[in-house]
């Protein structure tokens, strides 16, 4: 009777073991200690992208590709970004006392900010391979980028309102030609300056680089007033605006 029971506590433990093995967050029947589904958990990740708790990621986690996908090609995406939209309106409303001297100012990211990137990350697995520079700029080159509307009209508005644009991308200035060509044929006009990535900017990381440009145009006497993009490499470093806005991008990470 006691080595019955003990060879049924065996392979009772052996079931456990091949069953803890089987565990994997691309079988949705299983649930993690939280009972989190695999849509809660790519949720969960999204989230804490935009929150700047996950960084430097070079990739999105294979079994979220189609979350992030469809997210980012979802009502929800369009309506998350028009709500940034509105609270930088919101702001624009009160916030300033412009100086009428020229040298009030606003900056804007490029890509994934003023045009999307999305109609390439569909032909390049939405995040879920590493990112290929040279693919990427020959794609930038074809100057088939559209506009993001929410923030074509904030552009013209800010613009309409006596502020300077300056548009601080992190693309190289080989590619200006392209840009400016992409920019002007989904309706951007108007810009103060296009300040792109000259051969001395190439192997500084983002956020210093664009915290350098900035600082010229402090040393230049311009109030910035705010910041808009879709990286925080775009809106975090000194000097810094008097009010940043983020837009949703959980494709891609530039530090």
């Amino acid at each position: 009777m006691a080595r019955k029971t003990l060879l049924i506590l065996a392979l009772a433990n052996l079931l456990i073991g091949l069953a803890a093995a089987d565990w994997n967050i691309l079988n949705q029947k299983w649930k993690n200690a939280r009972g989190d589904s695999l849509k809660n958990y790519c949720e969960s990740w999204r989230i804490n992208v935009e929150l700047h708790n996950i960084r430097e990621f070079e990739v999105v986690p294979q079994e979220c590709v189609h979350y992030i996908k469809k997210y980012m090609t979802s009502s929800q995406y369009k309506a998350d970004s028009e709500r940034a939209i509105e609270e930088v309106t919101l702001y624009l409303s009160s916030c300033c006392s412009l100086g009428g001297d020229g040298q009030d100012a606003w900056i804007f990211d490029v890509d994934d900010t003023l045009i999307s990137t999305i109609p390439y990350f569909k032909k390049h697995g939405f995040g879920g391979e590493k990112l290929n520079s040279t693919s990427l700029e020959a794609w930038m080159k074809e100057s088939k980028a559209p506009a993001l509307d929410h923030t074509l009209k904030l552009f013209h508005q800010i613009k309409d309102n006596g502020v300077k644009i300056f548009l601080i991308s992190s693309r190289s200035e080989t590619l200006r030609s392209s840009t400016v060509d992409n920019l002007i044929k989904v309706g951007y006009h108007g810009w103060a300056s296009l300040i792109l990535r000259g051969l001395d900017d190439e192997y500084m990381q983002v956020q210093e680089y664009k915290s350098q440009v900035r600082k010229k145009l402090v040393d230049q006497g311009y109030r910035i007033w705010g910041i808009i993009g879709d990286q925080w490499s775009s809106l975090k470093g000194l000097p810094d605006a008097k009010r940043t806005f983020k837009l949703p991008n959980s494709i891609y990470y530039l530090s």
